[in-house]
């Protein structure tokens, strides 16, 4: 599967989940896990029907491992954001990363209140409605409008913060220079299907993403867990770890 290809997939995959989610009703907790609502199950459905039907791997925050002996796993959350939809605060997405042998491949992120879709193709570059995403020069958090995910102990330096709710479009933000740098200030609670979308939309666009205790973000375990830190540039990324790291 090559990254064109890739994308064709997610954008099959992003449209049946729109489908089912255009089509449900009920957008409250369904009780079968803590913080799993019915749309997520719904959102779930619809993708994985397209994507065992394409032959590939899975990985879902809804529904687990499937088929992890095929080369390319698609890594899905097919809401990202979902106590924001339920509460029709306009920040939740569908987010989707391929990953084959060399790492992740191709990504897309639609933005489901507005419509922006943010894609990603290895060595392709990173794009928001086909135009070229590009992050801020920011280098110094002192400077920053930070994007945070958790409560922090305090103030860490930056010079304002926005508190979002869906890492995947906290990610995208700093790939298009909306915000400068993102932190995770909970204790490994991101899922690979919260980040690896984000990550690589991030990546293409010249952001840099990684985990604030070192650990390779790119796994298929559904029980890993990490806690990401992206910012737009390799100074401020450092600036950033430092901070997260005084309360690790």
């Amino acid at each position: 599967m090559d990254g064109s290809e890739a994308l064709e997939l997610l954008d099959a995959t992003a449209a049946a989940i729109s489908a089912a989610l255009d089509a449900t009703d009920d957008w409250g907790l369904a009780g079968t896990r803590p913080g799993q609502y019915h749309s997520d199950l719904a959102a779930d459905r619809a993708a994985l029907e397209v994507l065992e039907g394409a032959g590939v791997g899975v990985l879902s925050e809804e529904s687990g491992r499937h088929h992890p002996a095929r080369p390319v796993t698609v890594v899905v959350d097919p809401l990202d954001g979902s106590t924001n939809a339920s509460r029709g605060i306009p920040w939740f997405a569908t987010s989707l990363c391929v990953v084959d042998a060399d790492g992740p491949l191709a990504a897309l992120v639609v933005n489901l209140a507005s419509g922006a879709r943010f894609d990603a193709v290895r060595g392709g570059g990173a794009r928001v409605d086909g135009r070229e995403l590009r992050p801020t020069g920011c280098a110094e958090l002192s400077a920053a409008v930070v994007a945070l995910s958790g409560l922090p102990p305090g103030w860490l330096g930056w010079k304002q913060y926005r508190a979002l709710g869906a890492c995947a479009l906290d990610l995208c933000a700093v790939a298009g220079g909306v915000v400068d740098a993102y932190i995770d200030c909970s204790k490994s609670a991101h899922g690979p299907w919260d980040y690896l979308g984000g990550l690589l939309v991030c990546a293409e666009a010249g952001a840099v993403v990684v985990d604030a205790e070192g650990r390779d973000l790119v796994v298929l375990d559904h029980d890993a867990r990490r806690t990401p830190v992206g910012a737009a540039t390799a100074g401020l990324l450092d600036e950033a770890v430092a901070a997260r790291r005084s309360f690790l």
